[in-house]
């Protein structure tokens, strides 16, 4: 007979009877978890490159903090490129009563040279220009916001504007979720009279070329020979680059996670393979003995695994497509953000994932079953070939270091997850082991329970880890993230500061204070001053992007920094090296610790900056802790006061708006229209919807833990239910009856669920309070009902799930238990 369709029929009878249940259940949520994953990850990151280039709205673009050289734009012109400039800024849209802050930029015509904006005036079509002189475009947020419709006037600086259309899709905010303000679009003509760009402005000057791809080339080559400090080029290749490296982080991470039940599926899929190849000893045996050689035998059943796997990774495709889809649409800013469908390279590497793991953790036990002596038929004490359990997890182990290192996409990275990973389940174990031992030694009701798991100790302990993992990220999701949410929260006293004032001018500083005063918000806030510069030199050494390899460093040396002067050290700062400057000292500085650290500044270096095309330096003479978290206003550098005096500055300040005075943030912004007003509560509101997004996304993938751990608690059932039939037909022999065999097996799934609900609970509070102190830096008050839900949790998920692997056992009659040994 053909071996392939013997192999076939063998599946089919071992289907009926249930023997790969475990296996495919196992499988299916190890290719489901990594697909969920990668079809997730794969849909942003196909909205990012269908429209690589209306992310930049050109093909090149020069982008600075302060007004760009007119000799650009001529030397474009003349080598035939089409050139347009604008201006990006943030500023208070005023309507009515309200008062939201936005994103404004203002287009020359011509805008945008690549891609298309689409507007809806009355009916959606292509934008043919820009908005006319007096009038402005706002997208969708905006307008819902501030319940505007189309034709109302609203007040943007010194500016009073139509809204004319409303922006359907824009260029350079292709996808919806990444951006973070209402965004608006004016006539570059209105800027002049808006009285909004003033000395420390944050404003940026965007030049856009678009044209001949060698022209670009040129112009490019010639531009970069001509860049000053505050300068950048961008094409399409640099369009967005924190998105895709936040996209990347993010779904190396969600890919770490979903190992977490990748290795409980492993260790249920090890457990089930080695209960099928001990059901079928006898099977190897009889066909041995009709003539099947070792090879022979070998080919049937890897054949069967392998129809198996084939089905299982279909399936778990199946389930990970579904729940992406599920995902995506259940989580408002990416159901509107319109993402791609997948493609079909997610399925496919969830696909090699899932045979290599089955491979992985079920060939060297079918190796094993190669290896059967025909001589079983007649000596029934001969069993299993002698086994290799390390090497069969060695094995499994092997394919796991594989993926994880794939998932993590560095080395260091996954050799610590993996480590971590590791060590943690080997704790865990142990504790697991020697709680179950203990309970023998207690003085309680149930001691036959006790000890029948202390005889199973290491099965027993590998079913409390795998579920105690599980139920410890789902705790960790819940209960877990809302403490650390609300210690954050209550870190900061009732009247800390919720409104910031950016860009207030000198000449405005008087007016400002006799603001608060008439509003009857006291105490007066204290203005600081703020000028903007840029790190050009350490230690007479010029900075460059090039000279750091953190993403973080290099973008701190090539952005403008907000500087500031004081001579006392400033509240909520504490100083860690070094001392305050005397009264009258020149030529000193502060640095914040954090920020010294990434740039690999010291105590005695000398800082040189440069400020509006001039420079200064100073020697750094201490180096401060910064709470940053304390809504006061902070700055990584301060100087001495007479170094900064004469150089063009704007103030800003922070303040307590009560509840009851919400009122009196109109009237700021319509009393000087100039200033930037920052509401803080509406940021914090922001931050916690972003928090909700991922922890839905990682409960999501989490949920695949907890289910791959009940796998694990099956599997092991399975593989010792054989052994617990033979206990039943004993104790039915001397007399138990149905309830105290219930009972018995009851009660060892309420022991199993109480301490992997306690483990849980322990590795969850314990996870809390690491985050909190050592990363947050923040107390940790973790609540009393994560032991509650982790114990009561744990007890009721294994004791059901017990009940429903083990339930027939007890039901079986005296006869059908001793015909069944």
């Amino acid at each position: 007979m053909n071996t392939l369709y013997l192999s076939w029929l063998m599946l089919r009878r071992d289907w009926r009877t249930g023997e790969w249940r475990v296996l495919l259940i196992a499988l299916v949520l190890a290719v489901g978890s990594i697909a969920t994953v990668g079809l997730f990850a794969n849909r942003i990151g196909l909205a990012l490159q269908q429209e690589a280039t209306s992310l930049l709205g050109a093909d090149l673009r020069l982008v600075a903090t302060r007004p760009l050289s007119p000799a650009y734009r001529t030397v474009a012109l003349q080598r035939g490129l089409r050139v347009v400039e604008i201006a990006t800024f943030p500023s208070m849209v005023v309507y009515g009563q309200q008062n939201v802050l936005a994103e404004i930029q203002a287009v020359e015509s011509g805008y945008p040279l690549r891609g298309k904006i689409q507007i809806d005036d009355g009916t959606q079509h292509v934008a043919q220009d820009i908005p006319a002189p007096g009038t402005i475009w706002a997208d969708k947020r905006l307008l819902q916001r501030m319940g505007l419709q189309l034709g109302n006037e609203v007040v943007i600086g010194a500016l009073h504007l139509r809204v004319a259309a409303r922006m359907v899709r824009d260029v350079d905010q292709s996808v919806g979720f990444a951006s973070f303000a209402p965004r608006v679009q004016i006539n570059a003509a209105d800027l002049p009279a808006s009285d909004l760009i003033q000395p420390g402005s944050r404003i940026s000057y965007k030049m856009l070329f678009a044209g001949d791809l060698a022209q670009l080339a040129n112009l490019r080559e010639w531009l970069q020979k001509q860049l000053v400090t505050g300068e950048k080029l961008e094409d399409v290749r640099d369009a967005r680059p924190e998105i895709r490296t936040a996209l990347e982080r993010a779904e190396h991470f969600l890919g770490l996670a979903a190992l977490t039940a990748v290795v409980l599926a492993g260790v249920a899929m090890a457990l089930a393979a080695s209960h099928f190849i001990m059901r079928h000893l006898d099977t190897c045996a009889m066909m041995r003995c009709l003539g099947a050689t070792q090879a022979q035998v070998l080919l049937i059943f890897m054949y069967q695994f392998l129809l198996l796997g084939v089905f299982a990774v279909l399936l778990g495709d199946l389930l990970g497509y579904a729940a992406q889809f599920v995902l995506v649409q259940s989580i408002e800013s990416m159901r509107e953000a319109a993402l791609p469908p997948p493609g079909w390279l997610p399925l496919w590497q969830a696909a090699a994932s899932g045979i290599a793991l089955l491979l992985g953790f079920a060939f060297l036990p079918l190796w094993q079953l190669k290896s059967v002596s025909p001589l079983r038929v007649i000596r029934r004490e001969l069993g299993m070939p002698p086994a290799r359990t390390g090497l069969v997890y060695a094995s499994g182990a092997a394919v796991l270091g594989v993926l994880f290192l794939w998932q993590a996409g560095s080395l260091k990275l996954g050799l610590i997850v993996l480590g971590g990973l590791a060590a943690g389940m080997l704790i865990f174990g142990l504790m697991a082991w020697f709680a179950v031992r203990t309970l023998t030694w207690l003085p309680l009701r149930g001691s036959y329970a006790f000890a029948n798991l202390a005889r199973h100790g290491r099965t027993s302990a590998l079913q409390i880890v795998a579920l105690s993992l599980g139920g410890m990220a789902l705790l960790l999701l819940t209960f877990v993230r809302a403490d650390l949410l609300e210690s954050w929260r209550g870190r900061m006293p009732p009247d800390a500061p919720n409104r910031f004032i950016v860009n207030i001018q000198p000449d405005q500083r008087a007016a400002i204070e006799k603001f608060f005063t008439q509003q009857q918000l006291s105490p007066t806030p204290e203005l600081f001053p703020m000028v903007r510069g840029r790190l050009i030199a350490i230690n007479n050494h010029a900075t460059s992007g090039s000279n750091y390899s953190e993403t973080r460093a290099r973008a701190l040396v090539e952005r403008e920094f907000n500087l500031s002067w004081a001579d006392h050290l400033p509240t909520d700062n504490t100083l860690v090296q070094g001392s305050w400057w005397k009264q009258g000292a020149s030529s000193v500085l502060s640095v914040e610790e954090g920020i010294a650290k990434t740039l690999g500044i010291n105590m005695g270096d000398t800082l040189t900056y440069d400020v509006a095309g001039s420079q200064f330096s100073g020697r750094v003479v201490n180096l401060r802790k910064v709470q940053w978290d304390s809504m006061q206003v902070n700055f990584y550098v301060i100087a001495a006061p007479n170094m900064l005096i004469d150089y063009p500055a704007s103030y800003l300040t922070s303040f307590h708006l009560p509840a009851d005075k919400a009122q009196a943030s109109d009237v700021l912004i319509k009393g000087f229209p100039n200033l930037l007003l920052i509401d803080t509560d509406a940021v914090i509101e922001q931050i916690r919807q972003i928090m909700d997004q991922i922890a839905q996304t990682m409960s999501a993938i989490f949920l695949f833990t907890l289910l791959s751990g009940l796998a694990v608690l099956y599997a092991a059932l399975l593989a010792t239910q054989d052994e617990r039939i033979q206990q039943a037909a004993i104790l039915r022999t001397l007399g138990a009856d149905s309830r105290y065999l219930r009972r018995l097996h009851l009660t060892e799934f309420a022991i199993l669920g109480t301490l992997s609900g306690l483990f849980a609970a322990a590795g969850g509070t314990l996870l809390g309070w690491v985050l909190a102190i050592k990363v947050l830096e923040i107390p940790y008050h973790p609540s009393a009902l994560i032991w509650l839900v982790g114990v009561g949790g744990g007890i009721v998920t294994v004791t059901l799930a017990g009940w429903l692997a083990t339930r027939r056992v007890a039901q079986m009659s005296p006869l059908q238990v001793l015909q069944s040994v």
